[in-house]
């Protein structure tokens, strides 16, 4: 399946698929006219000798400098160059075809007054497999994302480096090797290929998409611990939440009961006399469903931004106009992705509360540390350390970064977004909540084997399962960190959301 790009209708699994699974992409025929109709504005405003920004002026505080007639295709390699000034490890190759994907859609509009050669050559690059070597930091959000996209905008020039075929190589030597010629930028296409939010939303876009299976994964990884810790149901009645009708709440009490239903372990104590749990366990419905709620109207935000026109100056054919505005403005995605960061957090937060009670022998009514043999065996009491290392990092990274702002520009760029920082951080945060569900798994597997003979539900015993086909039941001390990365693999595989939608149907959607 190619995606077809015009400006107006990508989707978040449309990235998905040309960033992370090399889907090929096409321009749709329908956007050309629009992407000439603006080239045509800008080629009339030079020929009139008309004032416009970035086109035949400085950039930023220098907006008030003319450039000369001749020298308008230099400034905008200029422009490219002098802005490409990023530092520290490279982006990772998904989050800069993505964002190569965003651009390509995003002048595909037709706004930007670019000519069809620009958007023909990004996507010759993502179906080349081309990918501009892309430095995470060094953006404050705002005029966009200026030095990511310089860097990448190196590359169709000739210039900088990309990965192609898992080396990296330089741009010239990567475009030489599959035939494309390097671009030859003219007026107002550097401005252009750099003024916008695309490597922000790339990296907001892919994590959003892993939000939603991380979510699966939690409140299974929570239903495993409520059975190991032999908890009960009644605060997942269907009652109790249809009168705080919260749709993520709703959604996670009623997977919830889908995936415990008909237990054995349940039925072992239904009549023990303890009336309610602690809130790890009781709140998981209020606490991972507040944390869904808040990916959906995330999803809603980037879906937006990927069809946005977010460069500067804008072109409006329909009446010959070029307006300088502030659609490169990062603040919407700013402020989402340090939602979606202290949202994602707390799903880890609860989750290591849960660790911390099975592997409790006071809490848990389990073995200590989930060993038999406790004192000579440590079990997985180091688990929860990591879980809290982990939860505690957490903490530091959620602090928001769209409530800070430095003056750039002379001034004249006196607030900044900060939102791929914002964006970086979120996605860390992401990485280490996946980490904390696989240790739940971990141990609350640990804890149901401790069970034996009584069984799970149908659901749960497809869990573990999963589970124990790459991770053995702890009998002597070994080293967890391998039994983390298994089940990890498991999770970004879907393994077990599978296991368990095979039995209940799909757990959630989008």
């Amino acid at each position: 399946m190619t995606v077809v790009i015009d400006g107006e209708n990508l989707t978040i699994g449309n990235l998905v698929q040309v960033a992370r699974f090399n889907e090929k992409v096409k321009l749709a025929e329908t956007a050309t006219q629009k992407i000439r109709e603006s080239r045509a504005v800008i080629e009339r405003a030079i020929k009139m000798n008309r004032t416009v920004y970035g086109v035949n002026t400085g950039f930023g505080d220098l907006a008030s400098v003319s450039i000369g007639l001749k020298d308008l295709a230099k400034l905008q390699v200029n422009i490219i160059r002098s802005h490409s000034v990023g530092v520290g490890a490279p982006f990772s190759i998904e989050i800069v075809r993505g964002m190569m994907l965003l651009r390509a859609n995003a002048l595909a509009k037709g706004f930007s007054g670019v000519r069809l050669e620009v958007i023909e050559t990004l996507i010759k690059l993502l179906n080349f497999g081309i990918t501009p070597v892309v430095p995470e930091q060094g953006s404050v959000g705002s005029s966009g994302d200026l030095a990511p996209l310089a860097h990448m905008a190196l590359v169709l020039i000739g210039e900088g480096e990309a990965f192609y075929k898992k080396k990296r190589i330089s741009g010239l030597e990567a475009l030489n090797k599959v035939g494309i010629k390097p671009l030859e930028l003219q007026a107002k296409e550097g401005v252009a290929l750099i003024n916008g939010t695309q490597p922000m939303t790339s990296i907001g876009a892919l994590a959003v998409y892993d939000s939603f299976d991380l979510v699966k994964d939690a409140v299974i990884a929570a239903s495993l611990s409520l059975e190991a810790l032999r908890g009960t149901r009644v605060a997942l009645n269907e009652r109790i939440h249809a009168i705080r009708p919260h749709e993520g709440q709703i959604d996670i009490a009623r997977v919830m009961r889908l995936i415990l239903d008909d237990s054995e372990i349940n039925k072992s104590h239904i009549n023990c006399g303890k009336v309610q749990d602690a809130y790890s366990l009781r709140c998981v419905p209020q606490v991972i469903g507040a944390s869904l709620d808040t990916i959906r109207y995330i999803e809603g935000i980037i879906e937006t931004e990927i069809n946005s026109a977010t460069d500067n100056p804008l072109v409006f054919s329909d009446d010959d106009a070029v307006l300088s505005g502030g659609n490169f403005h990062g603040q919407p995605i700013a402020l989402a992705m340090d939602f979606l960061g202290i949202a994602l957090s707390e799903i880890a937060n609860i989750a290591e509360r849960r660790i911390n009670r099975l592997v409790n022998p006071h809490l848990s009514g389990l073995p200590a540390f989930l060993t038999t043999e406790g004192g000579l065996e440590s079990g997985l009491m180091i688990a929860q350390y990591t879980a809290a290392a982990l939860v505690s990092e957490n903490k530091v990274l959620a602090h928001p970064a769209s409530v800070d702002s430095i003056p750039t520009s002379a001034d004249q760029e006196d607030h900044v977004s900060m939102g791929t920082i914002a964006a970086r951080k979120a996605a860390s945060i992401l990485e280490n909540v996946k980490n904390v569900i696989a240790i739940e798994y971990m141990c609350a597997a640990q804890g149901i084997d401790l069970l034996k003979p009584l069984k799970s539900s149908l659901s749960l015993d497809k869990v573990m399962v999963s589970i124990r086909n790459v991770v053995p039941m702890l009998e002597d001390d070994r080293p967890l960190s391998p039994d983390i990365e298994r089940i990890r693999e498991l999770m970004k595989d879907g393994v077990i959301v599978n296991a368990v939608e095979n039995v209940i149907g799909v757990i959630l959607e989008d």
